[in-house]
This record gives C-alpha cells, structure tokens and sequence, in this order.
C-alpha cells in the first residue's frame, strides 16, 4: 500500500506541473477581424518539395487556399512556372482571395525566362487577382543574379504588365544596391529580427521593424520620393535553435505577429507575413528552425490561433498520459524489487522513474516533431531506443546502489557501451555547432536522459554517503563497470569540454565577423565584446555546455581503477 500511494502522489504531483507549465499564455493584442493582410503562401506537403521538382496536386493547393481564406485577405507565392503553380490564380478568385505573384530567379537562363514568361502571362490574364507582382526573392543575398541582371527582367516584366513591379530581398540588398529603388514602382524588403546579424529578442522585435522601416523610407526618398514600401518578409520561427536572444517558439512567434500588426497598423505599414504553412522541405537548407514559420503545421494544424490566449504546446496533456502510462508500467516491472526498499528511497526511486519517463516522452515527441525525411525518423527511432535502454539500465544501476549489490557486468558494460555512444554523439554535434552551426538546433533532449541520469547516480551516491570526494563520482563507480583502458575515457571527456570551448569561439566568431555587425561596430573589442554577449547569455547553448560537462564529469572525476565497483 506505501508503494502505491507513493505512485498516486507522484503521479498527481507530475499532473500538476504539467498543468502549471502548460497554461495558456498572453501573446498581445487580438489581430483585426482574426485576419491578416497577406501571407507567404508554399502549398508543399510532407515529401514534396521544389528542389526535388514533387509538387502538390491541384486539389491539395484548394485545400489549403481554403484554409487561407479564413485567415488572410491576400497571399504572396514566389513561382509561378513550376509544377502546379500555375493554377493558383484561379484558385485565388475561387475563395475571394487577391494575390502578389512572384516569380523564381535563380542562376539558369533557361528557368528564368519560363518564370518571366509565366509570370507576365498571368498578370495580364489575371488582372483581377494579380493585383502586384514581384521578380525575383533574394537572388542578390544568394548571389545567384548580379544587379545588372536583376534589373533586365524588372524591366522585362515592367514592359509587359499593368500591375506595379517589384523585387523582393532583405532590406539591407536594397541599401547596399540603391539603384534598384529606381527601378521598382514598390519596395520589398524582408525584415526578419531573428535572422538580423544582431538578433533580436521578441520583445524589441516591432520596434526594430519600425527601426528598419523608417531607415529604408529615408533611405529611399532621397533616390524616388514617396516610393511605396512593402514589408515582404516578417515574421518568427516557433522551433528551433536560439541565436543570441532570438528564442523560437509558439508563444513568442504568435507574439511577434500579433506586436508587428499592432506598429503595421499604428503607422500605416504594407505587410506580408512568412509564411501560411511549415515547409518541412526547408529542414535541407535551414535546418528545424527553416521549416517552422507557419501558421499551420506541415499537417495543416494551427500552430497558434491569431486571438485569444496561446498554448505553447496545446497537446500537453497526451505527453502527460503517456508519461503516466510508461511510469506505470516501469512501476510493475520494478514492484518486487521496490518491496525491498525502506520508505524514503523507494520514494526517491519512484521519483526517479517519473522524471525519466517525462522526459522520455518529451524526447520522442520533440525528436519526431522535428524529423523530415526517413533518415531523420530512423535517427530518432535509434536515439529513442538508446534512451530507452539507457534509463533502463540506469534505473538498474540506482537500484544496485541503494541496496549495495555488485553490479552485473554484463549489465554494466552495456550502461557503459550506451554512454559512451552518447558522449560521442554529444561531442560530434558539438563540433558541428562550433563549425557551421546557424541551422543546427542544440541536441539538448536527446541526452537528456544520459545527463540526468547520471546526475540521479551521483545523487544516490552522495545520499547513500559514499560519496567521500569527487572521485566517488568517477564513472566506473558510477555504474559499476570495470574498465581496462583508464586513459580512454579521459580522453573522451576532456573532448568533451574541448568541443564546449570550441563551440563557444565559433559562435561568437559567426557574430564577430557578420556583415551588419562589422558595419555597424567597426571597433575590435567593442564589436568582440558584443559578439560574446550574444553567445553567452544564449539559454540553449548555455543548457547544452551543462549537458557537456555534466557528461564529461564521471569520465574526468578521480582515478580510475580496475577494482570491482560496487
């Protein structure tokens, strides 16, 4: 009976964290009418992508123009020859939609000429839907065009329609080629705070928006007065890596939408908000944080509702029963084993196989969330499995401990194999991080049961009063392996924090060197001191150096020996 009210009591304990964790939040003021002015619309599916030439039928882009409808006024497409693009104007009229067409230039003569062509046939057939257009998305930041050659097709296309022409990139391409202003009857800048080489954090996001905006209007009324400027771009990821103190996530991308309305409104600002769907196909070029723009989710889910309070995870209570499910299940294979417990440590244990199975299920649904291709899936599955092993083997291992058994070695050696895997893992996707990390997302949940873990280890050693020194958290006492090669695992660890150092020089190096940045504080040390703020008040990476250490501790801590552990 002690055991199973320490499971109610556990189980109601965890209900209410998730509960208290998982309120609604306040995310600004409703939008207008739950509407808003335009939105960057890809009608891409989960398999499909441009790059791959797999495009949506034409009663999938229905579907979601239908959907649009209940949410936007206009959208903003940026092809119009490529697969079944060509049959969204049609669709637009169909649900009392108007559209800004764009058309895709890149580096091949041969596709351009078919996108102009197709982009010029539309408009002049579609005057009633076509009511802007734009040649060309950010083909000067890519490189793919010089101005010289931009320039040919705005005015190509300029010639052959009625409707006003523009071309769309980040603002600071309209700055650094000035000329393009001449030639354009509206400007289309792309202000995204969170991509800025200074990121933003969401709460200063709309008034670097008006920042911006104001800039480029003085900017452009010295060159064509009273230009029309349109915000092409804005908006905020709800997933993914941290940059400086740009945190993506739902809350704060349906607070960013919501505060950008709010100054678009107060100052009479054109807008176009990226984008209307998770385009899982940009996880190949951005990475997770790439692929969750959306309103909708790749499955055509809200994301987040425009009014109205915001669940940063609506679903929060299904993780909470399956966590609950799993913790009962642990519960009934361990329950001999729990009988031979005093009180207070067989409540530790409990408490133990909770926060493990939570943060279990956690795992799996974050990993799978962000998984886009089979390869990832199949990564997620294997990185599941691991943890699954590993919290077995560990929960194994606590209990040892409590009681003073020997650990098996057949056992040991596997809680030592699947920590080592671990720790290698960790220090690869470190030092892909320090290498080329802006679309790398820190793999905190995925060693979260390896860290926590072995934080529960070292835990019950120092309760059980075998913890004399930091020695005792060495990882061969830790879980009782008897490893031959003392010096492997020193290496391994000291890798470890190598990789940490290293990933905290690559990131303040990305912000040293970025263009804006340099532009803007030429100074070295002003501009370095800037640049490592950024990196070291970084929460994610932050989280991740702990990760780091925490694993690197048992593999540095003591001297290792060849005795049995107990």
């Amino acid at each position: 009976m002690k055991i199973v009210s320490a499971v109610v009591l556990i189980i109601l304990l965890n209900s209410a964290v998730a509960w208290l964790v998982n309120l609604p939040q306040e995310a600004g003021q409703d939008v207008p009418e739950g509407k808003l002015n335009s939105l960057s619309f890809a009608p891409f599916r989960e398999g499909q992508s441009p790059m791959e030439s797999v495009f949506p039928t034409p009663a999938d882009i229905e579907f979601d123009l239908q959907l649009m409808s209940k949410k936007t006024h206009s959208i903003r497409t940026y092809a119009s020859a490529e697969g079944t693009m060509p049959v969204i104007p049609a669709l637009v009229r169909k649900y009392g939609l108007t559209l800004i067409q764009g058309a895709w230039l890149g580096g091949e003569e041969k596709g351009n000429k078919k996108e102009i062509d197709e982009l010029i046939r539309s408009a002049n057939a579609n005057p009633d839907v076509v009511k802007r257009v734009i040649v060309g998305n950010e083909v000067l930041l890519r490189g793919d065009l010089e101005p010289e050659e931009l320039i040919k097709y705005i005015r190509e296309v300029k010639k052959a329609v009625k409707q006003p022409v523009s071309y769309a990139d980040v603002w600071s391409m309209y700055m650094k080629y000035p000329e393009l202003i001449k030639e354009v009857d509206f400007i289309t800048i792309h202000i995204l705070p969170y991509w800025e080489d200074e990121p933003i954090a969401v709460d200063q996001a709309p008034a670097h928006i008006a920042r911006i905006y104001r800039h480029v209007r003085q900017e452009a009324n010295a060159i064509a007065p009273n230009k029309p400027i349109l915000i092409g771009e804005s908006g905020w990821p709800s997933e993914g890596r941290q940059r400086g103190w740009a945190v993506p996530s739902v809350v704060n991308e349906a607070k960013f939408i919501r505060g950008l309305i709010q100054v678009a409104n107060a100052n009479g600002f054109d807008y176009n908000i990226v984008e209307a769907i998770n385009q899982s196909w940009k996880s190949e070029l951005e990475g997770v944080v790439g692929a969750n723009w959306g309103l909708f989710s790749i499955d055509r889910k809200e994301v987040f509702p425009l009014t109205g309070k915001v669940y940063e995870n609506p679903d929060w209570y299904k993780g909470l029963l399956a966590s609950t499910i799993f913790f009962l299940i642990a519960v009934v294979i361990c329950w001999r084993p729990l009988q031979n417990l005093s009180i207070l440590p067989q409540t530790g244990l409990l408490v133990f196989l909770q926060v493990l199975t939570v943060l279990w299920v956690n795992q799996v649904e974050l990993l799978w969330y962000t998984s886009y291709s089979d390869w990832q899936r199949l990564m997620t599955v294997i990185i599941s499995g691991l943890n699954v092993l590993l919290g077995g083997l560990i929960v194994q291992r606590g209990y040892g401990l409590l009681t003073g058994q020997i650990a098996k070695p057949k056992f040991a050696m596997g809680l030592y194999t699947i920590y080592m895997l671990f720790t290698g893992y960790a220090i690869f996707k470190t030092f892909s991080l320090a290498i080329n990390g802006r679309y790398i997302s820190f793999p905190i949940e995925a060693v979260t049961i390896p860290v926590i873990g072995m934080v529960g280890l070292m835990l019950i050693r120092y309760v059980m009063g075998s913890a004399k020194s930091l020695a005792a958290f060495e990882l061969n006492d830790l879980i009782g392996y008897v490893n031959a090669k003392a010096s492997q695992g020193k290496i391994i660890g000291y890798a470890l924090l190598v990789t940490g150092v290293a990933l905290i020089v690559g990131e303040t190096y990305v912000f040293f060197d970025s263009r804006d940045l340099v532009a803007d504080h030429p100074e070295f040390s002003n501009r370095l001191g800037i640049a490592f703020n950024y990196t070291v008040t970084n929460r994610q990476l932050l989280t991740w150096l702990v990760c780091l250490i925490v694993l690197a501790l048992p593999l540095l801590a003591g001297k290792q020996t060849t005795s049995s552990k107990r």
